[in-house]
């Protein structure tokens, strides 16, 4: 039996309560982050700060996939937002791929951003504490589409510090290739999470 099954109505519900708010949240942050990274990334010309912009969409839609799954939670619709968000992952992933690999080939050199570094530092912080609270409470309600957005949420974090370090790097020493090099490494786990989202 579920441990969502097992679970008081009362205790369910504050636990369903809480996984709303936990994705409103993240809703909200990537909302407000989107617009003020893609401008920085205007302004400075930095395909990373693009590149993290477009992650906090496919954040959004991921965030949107498990408010949709959490206010009907049937097998149906766990198997849908499973795949949505492992399509989310494998898209998340492919871009930084790309993105990392043009910007090592071209060599292109963005201006620097305090704006952008500001807002990835607290990102990081947020989306990590985001990604815990969520895991706890996808497990405590044995939610598999909450615990595996989770870790969208978790590569947010990744991806912001991977873009930071770039960021401060690339101002502090001019090492402009340490943000491609650093977004690489979330390439395996991108693309390791999208296909276990598939397959389940």
């Amino acid at each position: 039996m579920a441990a969502f099954e097992t679970l008081e109505p009362s205790r369910a519900e504050a636990l369903l309560a809480r996984g709303l708010r936990l994705e409103y949240a993240t809703l909200g942050w990537n909302v407000v982050g989107s617009v003020v990274v893609l401008a920085a990334a205007v302004v400075a010309r930095s395909i990373a700060l693009a590149g993290f912009g477009l992650d906090s969409l496919i954040e959004i839609v991921a965030s949107l996939v498990v408010v949709w799954q959490l206010k009907g939670a049937d097998k149906r619709r766990e198997r849908t937002a499973l795949r949505v968000i492992g399509f989310a992952f494998l898209l998340l992933a492919f871009y930084i791929a790309v993105q990392s690999l043009v910007v090592l080939v071209t060599g292109f050199r963005p201006h620097h951003s305090q704006v952008g570094i500001g807002w990835l530092a607290a990102t990081a912080v947020v989306m990590f504490a985001l990604a815990y609270a969520k895991r706890i409470t996808g497990r405590a309600l044995d939610n598999r589409v909450l615990e595996t957005e989770s870790r969208v949420t978790i590569i947010d974090g990744y991806l912001a510090v991977a873009v930071l370090v770039g960021l401060v790097l690339n101002a502090a020493a001019g090492w402009w290739w340490a943000d491609p090099l650093a977004g690489l490494v979330i390439v395996f786990y991108g693309f390791r999470e999208g296909w276990a989202s598939l397959r389940g």
